[in-house]
């Protein structure tokens, strides 16, 4: 009997082992007789001598892969097990499998960073994710891809983008126009990201016939939707009451994901976001999973990346000079 132990720190574990470990899965089915267990960053191979030797370098190779690709296909997986060259289906690989949808002219809209990867990997593997972070992060756009993706692929037949109606320092009482008018703006962000990805005349068809609908969040109460694709964006916007009343309108066969921004809340002082609470609440249900983006993941101008890091580093200097916080500090030193 033979133990061996792997270190995977600084791994990225979901896309060594996939979704529901389904790539590491591939390797106890190809080996039965080899226990392979992963616990915090210690991977452990118990068995036969020899097999156990076997599995370790096989393993050692998909580190490797990983590494130098940035990402791990099943494919490339497969050919590692069946001792296959895997640089050729990593290479090809690496070319073709961030691309989402291809957009108007032919534009190949990918997961340009490691959390937009996970963010698509994650919503593959769960029908309701939550992808949180700072703006310019992707986090809308990416969604959008997804749901337009499988709109394409005939997964579903609509797809629903919602917002709340809810002001940044402004009044939709001054716009000028009826209600449609006036919560248009709003939406804007996501009718840009579907002009991205379908041609016009199809774009107007599609909205025209209700195959994507966007409207504004309080249109949803007493809805059941259902095959559909559900995008739920600036959620940070939304009272714990709100984003459960969304939450529950969801079908038997539908996806969603809810994207949000924690540290630009419109909300009034009085009132806290409920996106952070039901992301919390929801972690531990299964196919429910959350991804947590960052300024690293910043995919606009250089300088957001600069300005988002500036504005956590004020928000956390606040957060230690609050009354609340010297008070802690006080007692930790009685």
């Amino acid at each position: 009997m033979s133990e061996i132990y792997l270190s995977t720190e600084g791994l990225d574990i979901l896309e060594l082992f996939g979704p529901r470990n389904a790539k590491l899965n591939l390797l106890k089915e190809a080996y039965p007789e080899v226990q392979i267990s992963h616990r915090g960053t210690s991977l452990k191979i118990s068995g036969d001598k020899k097999l156990t030797q076997k599995v370790k370098s096989k393993i050692e190779l998909l580190i490797r892969l990983l590494k130098e690709h940035d990402q791990l296909s099943v494919n490339t997986v497969k050919d590692v097990i069946g001792d296959l060259n895997p640089y050729h289906t990593a290479n090809n690989h690496r070319d073709s499998s961030n691309i989402i949808v291809y957009g108007t002219r032919g534009k190949k809209i990918k997961a340009r960073t490691r959390n937009q990867k996970k963010m698509v990997l994650l919503s593959e593997s769960n029908d309701i994710l939550f992808a949180i972070g700072p703006a310019g992060t992707g986090k809308t756009y990416t969604a959008v891809a997804l749901a337009v993706k499988a709109l394409k692929n005939k997964l579903v037949r609509k797809i629903v983008l919602t917002r709340p109606a809810v002001e940044a320092g402004e009044s939709l009482g001054f716009l000028p126009g009826d209600l449609k008018e006036k919560i248009d703006p709003y939406l804007r962000p996501l009718y840009d990201a579907l002009e991205d990805m379908l041609p016009l005349d199809k774009l107007e068809q599609f909205m025209n016939n209700r195959t994507i609908e966007v409207a504004p969040l309080a249109f949803m109460r007493g809805r059941t939707l259902d095959d559909c694709f559900i995008i739920l964006d600036e959620a940070q916007n939304t009272t714990s009451a709100q984003l459960k009343m969304f939450l529950t309108r969801l079908g038997p066969s539908a996806k969603c994901i809810i994207t949000g921004d924690l540290s630009q809340v419109d909300l009034p002082r009085s009132q806290k976001s409920g996106l952070r609470e039901a992301a919390d609440l929801l972690a531990s249900v299964e196919g429910i999973a959350s991804i947590y983006l960052t300024s690293e993941d910043v995919v606009r101008h250089r300088l957001v990346k600069a300005i988002i890091d500036a504005y956590e580093r004020q928000s956390k200097e606040k957060a230690l000079s609050s009354p609340s916080a010297k008070i802690s500090s006080k007692e930790g030193k009685q």
